[in-house]
């Protein structure tokens, strides 16, 4: 069957119009052109540290500078160090890029310092079976503050957190509860609450909810456009950052618990070295663990007085294992190793070494000073076994007859002897004293 040809011009006509309409018309990127951007994601799953402070702060920059449409922090954390919670709000609200906290996956919570960070996100989102809340500030170990420092830390703590909650137009009065009476609520109970902003099941929903809401980026309030990091099908574009190894290195490093091990562990290493010369391996050790100690004192709010009072009970210590004193310097090295594990971290930041770190490091050194003291104690009893008052009790044959005067043999060797009765040669005897180079004999009994 023949086709007229103007049908046919006027298919073609068709079909390059709908082709130059398909090319200019505006759209959503999709994951293979160049237009798209992705929006960055990190995890942080554990306590708030340093490293972790680290570890936004750089990520923002990194997403910024690879023209990102958002930095996602995913978040599952008990809390941690309000110093470092402090330094991580400050980056999020100065972020010139949307950050959006995520609380997730299912199970996961955003307690304590997890509050303030969840509460400073440009957007707030928290997946199915999560919870937020119990901001009540305690020390380094989860235990109560006591006294004046309480009421002085959770003045603070209100305060710190109502002003988020303000600034980002949430909930201020939960805000407040959280921290005074520490209360919790789940996802749904957070949303109704105007807590966050949604809650989203996957990174798909996520981002498909969070374009378009209304948030202030860099001082700039304005609706978020999250297009480019959608996808036509509204898949979500999402590129994973990792932490870096001097950032692992340093997450666990900061723990005041491992740092505190790594101080031990060095000077515990430098010492068997001084005092075996050539083992190598314990000064290798402990010279790593004392750097690595040294790295974390340079982010952890380490007390000097602290530190001062563990090097002069270290000190105390060697020098009782290097020239006994009978305890008083091992009594005085673990008073003052003591007192140093317990005030190693300022007041103000709330740190502690765990008690039972302390006293099985206690326990060790002092079994090792009793055990020293133990050794000298039964080496003064020991008879002595050389020189003169190894002679003593010792039993020898006389070379020819001693009477006033004569010769001995003991061990091998000739003496002059003297005795108070008269031997005849080749006369078991025994040695009952020592003057010089005579020794005093009698007659050993059979």
């Amino acid at each position: 069957m023949k086709i007229d040809p103007s049908y046919r011009r006027a298919a073609l006509a068709i079909m390059l119009v709908t082709g130059l309409s398909g090319l200019l018309a505006p759209g959503r990127p999709d994951a293979t052109s160049a237009e798209y951007k992705p929006a960055h994601r990190i995890v942080i799953d554990g306590p708030i540290s340093p490293a972790v402070t680290d570890f936004i702060e750089t990520s923002i920059e990194h997403a910024s500078d690879a023209g990102a449409s958002a930095l996602i922090v995913q978040l599952d954390t008990p809390g941690g160090l309000l110093d470092s919670t402090k330094d991580i709000v400050k980056n999020i609200l100065a972020a010139p890029l949307p950050v959006i906290i995520y609380v997730a996956p299912g199970g996961a919570s955003a307690t304590s310092a997890g509050v303030f960070i969840t509460l400073a996100g440009h957007v707030a989102a928290m997946a199915p079976g999560t919870t937020i809340g119990a901001a009540h500030p305690v020390g380094g170990q989860g235990q109560d503050i006591e006294g004046d420092m309480r009421e002085k830390v959770e003045n603070f703590a209100v305060s710190f957190v109502e002003s988020i909650a303000e600034r980002r137009g949430r909930n201020v009065e939960w805000a407040e509860k959280a921290v005074r009476e520490s209360v919790s609520i789940t996802e749904t109970e957070a949303v109704d609450l105007d807590v966050v902003d949604f809650v989203a099941a996957d990174l798909d929903e996520l981002l498909n909810k969070a374009n378009g809401l209304e948030a202030e980026v860099a001082g700039v309030k304005a609706k978020l456009d999250l297009s480019a990091a959608i996808t036509s099908s509204g898949q979500a574009l999402v590129t994973d950052v990792e932490m870096t190894f001097r950032q692992r290195v340093l997450n666990v490093i900061t723990d005041p618990n491992i740092a505190y091990l790594l101080m031990m562990a060095g000077m515990l290493g430098l010492y068997m070295e001084f005092s075996n010369p050539g083992a190598i391996f314990p000064g290798v050790a402990g010279a790593i663990c004392l750097l690595l100690a040294l790295l974390a004192s340079q982010v952890l709010p380490i007390s000097s007085t602290g530190v001062l009072l563990i090097m002069v009970g270290m000190a105390f210590l060697i020098g009782e294992l290097l020239m006994p004193s009978f305890g008083v310097l091992g009594i005085g090295g673990i008073v003052a190793l003591t007192l140093g594990s317990l005030f190693l971290y300022t007041p103000e930041s709330q740190l502690e070494v765990d008690r039972s770190i302390i006293s099985a490091t206690i326990i060790f050194f002092s079994s090792a000073i009793v055990i020293v003291l133990g050794f000298l104690v039964r080496d003064r009893r020991r008879r002595a076994v050389t020189g003169a008052d190894g002679l003593i009790d010792e039993i020898g044959v006389t070379v020819t007859p001693v009477h006033g005067s004569g010769k001995v043999k003991v061990h091998g060797e000739f003496w002059n002897a003297s005795s108070d009765e008269a031997l005849e040669s080749d006369v078991r005897v025994r040695v009952v004293g020592v003057q010089g180079l005579r020794i005093k004999v009698s007659r050993e009994q059979e």
